[in-house]
């Protein structure tokens, strides 16, 4: 099993790839539109106030962290158009073995099973080629549209974390959900839970 990156993952016209620095103007725009779309489930600091997003920052951030090994942050296109975002991290090895998933998708984009297939194949990669043992989402409870996402792709439902984490300006209660590689057939190719979904929802997740 080893760490590569840069990464890209495909799955017919989806593409999971490295944020590069000319995405600036079409990430920024991506972000603008969809500021209230994303409020209520963006991080932020009860210090603070809300996050700023400093592109450079946050691929300087990205690099780092990728080309450590700690995490996995990729964009999610479209036709090679930029409509989202995937991180998988921290990404912990040893005994551990496991990553914590996170995402988001902008309105335009939302609703036609692109989430769930971008996060099948991450934690597809996750399982065959690094191999990961333990995928983890916390999603807060209002949040219907994650909550599909993880129904989707079976994820279990372990329990509920209070106050776990700052979003929308309040310590929010989130749900836990996670999903092991023993759960998983995973065929030759590496796909496991992107078969799966394209089994059970063919009509969102067009064959490749």
């Amino acid at each position: 099993m080893v760490h590569v990156w840069p990464l890209a993952l495909h799955d017919g016209e989806l593409t999971l790839r490295p944020l590069r620095r000319r995405d600036r103007a079409a990430f920024e725009r991506l972000r603008g539109r969809n500021a209230s779309w994303l409020r209520p489930w963006d991080a932020t600091d009860p210090e603070r106030g809300p996050l700023p997003i400093d592109f450079r920052t946050l691929h300087r951030w990205n690099q780092q962290q990728a080309r450590l090994g700690l995490a996995l942050p990729l964009v999610i296109t479209v036709q090679g158009r930029l409509v989202g975002q995937i991180t998988a991290g921290p990404i912990q090895y040893g005994a551990l073995r496991s990553a914590v998933l996170g995402y988001w998708i902008g309105h335009e984009a939302a609703g036609r099973g692109i989430v769930p297939r971008a996060t099948a194949l991450l934690i597809d990669h996750l399982f065959a080629e690094l191999g990961v043992h333990r995928i983890e989402v916390t999603v807060r409870p209002e949040n219907a549209a994650s909550l599909r996402v993880v129904e989707k792709l079976h994820l279990r439902q372990e329990g509920l974390r209070r106050s776990a984490i700052h979003v929308d300006g309040a310590w929010r209660d989130h749900l836990v959900f996670a999903l092991t590689a023993d759960e998983v057939a995973t065929g030759d190719d590496g796909r496991g839970v992107l078969r799966r979904l394209r089994d059970e929802f063919p009509s969102d997740t067009p064959a490749t």
